[in-house]
């Protein structure tokens, strides 16, 4: 098996984990922190809005059964990428709309299918979802992990009923 991953945040990570947890060669997901300034950050670091991080979803999946392109497809469908800086009643840089990419493809893919949404007609609005290099990736706590498998009543703005 050949796998490769992927980082995506569109709002609480949640529910942006749930939308990816039972798609077709998703072999493991897990939430965290991505593309800001503080090393470890906690969860109460980041709601802070000064770290510079994302709530994100680390995506590991194997390319023989799906492709980034899949992923890249519940991405775009699981939140709006026009809000900038916020997902529903979640306000904040941490719930920004991003990808961020591994390789020169993975951007490749992002760009294009931005340009796809944002030419789609889908949305009066500007696609607002930053596309950057990925950069360190920090595991969010324990009880942060697949929250919405054993929090099934807990709210969340995602589409992670696709």
């Amino acid at each position: 098996m050949s796998t490769e991953d992927a980082i995506f945040g569109a709002g609480c990570f949640w529910g942006v984990e749930e939308a990816f947890r039972g798609q077709a060669g998703v072999v493991e997901t897990a939430v965290g922190y991505c593309g800001g300034k503080t090393e470890n950050p906690t969860y109460k670091d980041i709601c802070s809005g000064e770290t510079g991080h994302a709530e994100v979803v680390r995506v590991t999946f194997d390319t023989g059964q799906t492709t980034y392109d899949d992923l890249l497809d519940v991405f775009w469908n699981c939140h709006n990428p026009t809000m900038r800086n916020r997902q529903g009643p979640d306000v904040g840089t941490q719930y920004r709309s991003v990808i961020f990419f591994q390789s020169e493809d993975q951007e490749d893919s992002a760009r294009a299918t931005c340009e796809a949404v944002a030419h789609s007609g889908q949305y009066e609005e500007a696609i607002a979802t930053e596309i950057s290099p990925a950069a360190t990736f920090y595991m969010a706590e324990d009880y942060h992990q697949q929250y919405m498998q054993k929090n099934p009543q807990a709210g969340c703005s995602v589409n992670f009923n696709q």
